[in-house]
This record gives C-alpha cells, sequence and structure tokens, in this order.
C-alpha cells in the first residue's frame, strides 16, 4: 500500500509497505505521523490524506526534508487532504 511517514528529524518518507512502522528508519520507532498518498496523473501532483493507524494524523508543519525516493526520485508538486474525501481543503505541502 502507498503510505508516507513524518520522521522525528521531519523527513518526509514515501514508500509501498505494509505497515507505516515499516517506514521508519533504523534506530527510531516513532514518528510525527503518516498517512496515504496517490498520484493524480491529471494534475500532475501526488496527493496525500488519511492517517496512520499507529502513529496518527501527520502534522505537515514537521516537514523539513522530502525523501523522494519511494517515488521515482522526482520532485513533483504535494498536497495534502486532511478532511479527504473533502477535496476543497487542499493544502500544499514544503520542506520548511
Amino acid at each position: 500500500m502507498q503510505k508516507f511517514i513524518i520522521t522525528t528529524s521531519g523527513e518526509l518518507i514515501f514508500g509501498d509497505v505494509e505497515y507505516h512502522k515499516d517506514l521508519i528508519p533504523w534506530g527510531e520507532n516513532t514518528c510525527f505521523g503518516g498517512g496515504f498518498w496517490k498520484v493524480n496523473h491529471s494534475r500532475g501532483c501526488i496527493e496525500l490524506y488519511g492517517r496512520s493507524f499507529d502513529f496518527g494524523a501527520a502534522d505537515m508543519d514537521d516537514v523539513r526534508r522530502i525523501n523522494w525516493n519511494g517515488i521515482g526520485g522526482k520532485p513533483v508538486p504535494l498536497f495534502y487532504y486532511p478532511n479527504y474525501p473533502d477535496l476543497d481543503d487542499a493544502t500544499p505541502v514544503f520542506a520548511k
């Protein structure tokens, strides 16, 4: 499943894993939340939504770096939908 987390150092990591915990770097045991992602081909972006059952909803204010390796290595626009499937409240995601 396409999932993402925000590590305790602020890195947004994408992956195709069964559990969000499978994305946590070795030596860490928690994160600043996570959720799911999907490619929106018509808009040319990645949409982030939902929440991790174990770690809760992602806090996009904690994003310091974006690791693009889990989605092909090429940066694309990111949008977070905190109330998915309500698409009216899209928030752009940037590394701070």
